[in-house]
């Protein structure tokens, strides 16, 4: 899925690390982790949670963006 991030950029700017910032989300750490690499999309929950722990939009963090290989359905 091509969602793409900024949330370690964000983080950083909190001063918090993969761990901390898990704990403040009610995740751990590995999901965090898994984010920021672009293997797991968050829910929007998730997504939100984030978002408003950084004092940012979903959309300041997320961007999706559609390939040369998306298909409709």
């Amino acid at each position: 899925m091509p969602l793409y991030n900024r949330l370690k950029e964000h983080r950083a700017r909190l001063g918090v690390n993969q761990q901390q910032m898990g704990a403040m989300a009610g995740v751990s750490r590995q999901t965090i982790s898994q984010i920021e690499r672009g293997d797991y999309s968050p829910s929007v929950t998730l997504a939100l949670k984030l978002a408003k722990l950084c004092g940012v939009t979903v959309e300041d963090i997320f961007t999706y963006k559609e390939g040369p290989d998306h298909e409709d359905p």
